[in-house]
């Protein structure tokens, strides 16, 4: 009886890690869709961007499944949800994007405290130079409980609950309210590999 019983447990387990690893895939074949989008968009902007880590923030983000794919409407406006079109999603996104890794590059910090500074603001580039110059899962939760979250109503440092591998294990799941995401520059750098390996 206890053997059947494990069999189904390994079972369902299979199961459910295929329709994990398919939704997955079914996720990264919808955003590669958008790749020769990015890629006119930075020629017709005069860019030169990485189409790879344009598309792995549309995945991060949206999944490409939002009409402002990047979530860049606060980047143009300060408000959410205020651009109209997936191409000028594209648009403003890949240009906040350069911004932030020129300033970074300027800063003489690391690639990733760019990336993470497109989900927190470009000041948290300043942060990372005055604070080593590398972005660290401990400055960016940091950053994000003491200058993000307070700067948007969260003085007491509430949370919510952000299901990932890296919050689970690091921070119990969690990410403080209105304090952006501070796993951001790790997810983004994991759905690069997703895009790569699982692009088939």
């Amino acid at each position: 009886m206890l053997k059947k019983f494990v069999k189904l447990i390994v079972l369902v387990l299979i199961v459910l890690a295929g329709f994990y690893v398919y939704r997955i895939h079914e996720n990264v074949k919808h955003v590669m869709t958008y790749k020769s989008a990015v890629e006119a968009s930075l020629k017709k902007q005069g860019l030169q961007g990485d189409t790879n880590l344009a598309l792995a923030i549309i995945y991060t983000e949206t999944k490409g499944k939002s009409t402002d794919i990047m979530q860049s409407s606060e980047s143009l406006t300060g408000q959410k949800d205020t651009i109209g079109t997936e191409s000028e999603s594209i648009q403003q996104g890949l240009l906040n994007l350069t911004k932030v890794l020129q300033y970074a590059a300027d800063k003489n910090v690391d690639v990733w405290a760019g990336v993470q500074a497109y989900n927190y603001g470009k000041n948290y580039i300043d942060y990372i130079a005055e604070n080593g110059g590398k972005n660290t899962l401990t400055l960016s939760k940091s950053y994000s409980r003491d200058v993000v979250a307070p700067s948007l109503g969260n003085s007491t440092g509430a949370t919510y609950y952000h299901i990932t591998l890296d919050s689970l294990w690091y921070n119990q799941g969690k990410l403080y309210v209105n304090g952006g995401n501070m796993f951001y520059a790790r997810e983004v750098r994991m759905n690069m590999y997703l895009l790569r390996y699982l692009n088939w």
